[in-house]
């Protein structure tokens, strides 16, 4: 049984494959085809931390593949009053087929996992957003990037991260650009820059947002204030002044660059208006995007039961 944590966890072959089955049943899908390959199927969403694209995506995203979700909010279980995750994880895993955490601690996701008797996905924690760079992986194929020269810009968070992680297992070329004070995570730096060494890929760290975008292919940023910052606004603001992914910033990049953002954006923050909307097609391709990778990991982590 395997579980879907982290891409530190796969393979590039286990990672392609995944990307593979989502664009089989992206085009069913398309084609009005819903093959059911998980029938009769419950998928637990375990919800700490809201979302939108997450609980939309999932819940629909099962149905299609003739199973049901089932929303569990920390209201709604003995988690938000105090059990511990190892408990709620031998209970749901018993009456349950496949659970999806969005939460905040990796090392509370990864308990619920080894005390699972089903598969389990990260939906989102503090430190990685798996199932976010798969759905942009698959964004930047459709778009035909298929060397990609990725530019980040923004806060060294879960998503630079998890970017981090698909480079050095995928073997391309990411560039990140953090202020001070906002940089990535030593240890999982580390380990990303371990893995590129065998895939090949280029890893680059720095404080000029223009250095990382010229000549990039691919220009990705993430909101400033994520939920649980809002008290660091103000402070945030001033530090990451002049990392707005503006005109000027996106005319370093190659002429077709595309641009990503996972959401919710805030305009003229992290992105200006006028790029949000120059590059709405593809933002809100990845928005949709989330359904169709994520049904690729479901189905993916369904079979690996059956080998």
């Amino acid at each position: 049984m395997r579980h879907f944590l982290s891409l530190k966890d796969f393979t590039k072959n286990e990672i392609l494959e995944m990307i593979t089955l989502a664009q089989k049943i992206k085009s069913e899908a398309k084609a009005k085809n819903f093959v059911p390959y998980m029938e009769k199927q419950t998928l637990g969403m375990i919800f700490e931390k809201s979302s939108t694209r997450t609980r939309v995506s999932f819940e629909t995203g099962i149905y299609q593949l003739g199973g049901i979700g089932l929303f569990l909010s920390s209201n709604d279980i003995q988690l938000g009053r105090g059990e511990p995750m190892k408990d709620t994880a031998r209970v749901i895993s018993r009456m349950v087929d496949m659970v999806m955490i969005r939460t905040f601690e990796q090392s509370q996701l990864e308990e619920f996992a080894k005390y699972s008797k089903v598969p389990v996905i990260n939906g989102l924690t503090d430190s990685f957003h798996p199932v976010q760079v798969m759905t942009d992986y698959l964004t930047m194929l459709e778009f035909g990037i298929q060397n990609p020269i990725v530019a980040y810009v923004g806060d060294g968070n879960n998503m630079t991260h998890s970017w981090l992680m698909l480079a050095a297992k995928l073997g391309f070329e990411l560039r990140i650009a953090t202020p001070k004070g906002y940089e990535c995570d030593k240890k999982i730096v580390a380990e990303a820059l371990q893995i590129a060494k065998e895939s090949g890929a280029k890893i680059s760290f720095g404080t000029d947002p223009k250095t990382a975008v010229e000549g990039s292919n691919v220009v990705t940023t993430d909101t400033w204030v994520s939920m649980g910052q809002e008290d660091e606004k103000e402070e945030r603001m001033k530090a990451f002044d002049g990392y707005i992914v503006d005109e000027y910033l996106m005319s370093l990049a190659q002429k077709d660059a595309i641009f990503l953002h996972c959401l919710p954006a805030y305009r003229d923050y992290e992105v200006s208006e006028v790029i949000f909307e120059k590059h709405a097609d593809e933002i809100f391709t990845e928005a949709e995007n989330r359904l169709h990778a994520q049904k690729g990991i479901m189905v993916w982590l369904d079979q690996q039961r059956d080998k």
